[in-house]
């Protein structure tokens, strides 16, 4: 079963880029980028493997009981709505929990299917990162799903 509940934000593929893609879409992605551009190192690496998770299949409600878990590590360690950090224990415990062989493949494909434009500049670097590190992507698309969870509160 897909994740389901939010809707998936905009897949900016390298198909987005290609010879005879729509202007629309290019701007869309350009814009993307630029956003990605102005946020810190967390946020960036958060923010894009959230974009190449909308490919990772998780039980649905699988994905909500690991939630509810992370979220109540979270309240004892303090306020739930402060700033996620990728080594917190909520986090970690989370991507533990949810972790499967098959997951980070989707998860490496759907990073892989980014594949920035040269100029992307800090977002090929950090998906680049993304890549060589399947622990730090499969920990911030972890934390992505901690903050979309924390979003619906």
């Amino acid at each position: 079963m897909r994740r389901g509940r939010a809707a998936a934000p905009p897949r900016f593929l390298a198909y987005a880029r290609r010879v005879g893609a729509d202007a629309d879409e290019a701007r869309r992605y350009a814009a993307w980028v630029e956003l990605l551009e102005s946020f810190d190192q967390q946020e960036l690496w958060t923010s894009i493997a959230f974009v190449a998770g909308q490919q990772v299949t998780l039980e649905e409600s699988e994905r909500n009981e690991a939630l509810r878990r992370a979220l109540v590590v979270r309240a004892v360690e303090g306020d739930p709505h402060r700033e996620l950090a990728l080594q917190e224990d909520a986090v970690t415990r989370l991507a533990d929990e949810l972790d499967d062989r098959e997951r980070r493949r989707q998860l490496g494909a759907g990073l892989a299917a980014l594949a920035p434009a040269p100029e992307a500049g800090r977002v090929a670097e950090a998906i680049g990162k993304l890549v060589a590190s399947p622990d730090l992507a499969w920990r911030a698309f972890c934390a992505a799903l901690l903050a979309e969870e924390l979003s619906d509160e």
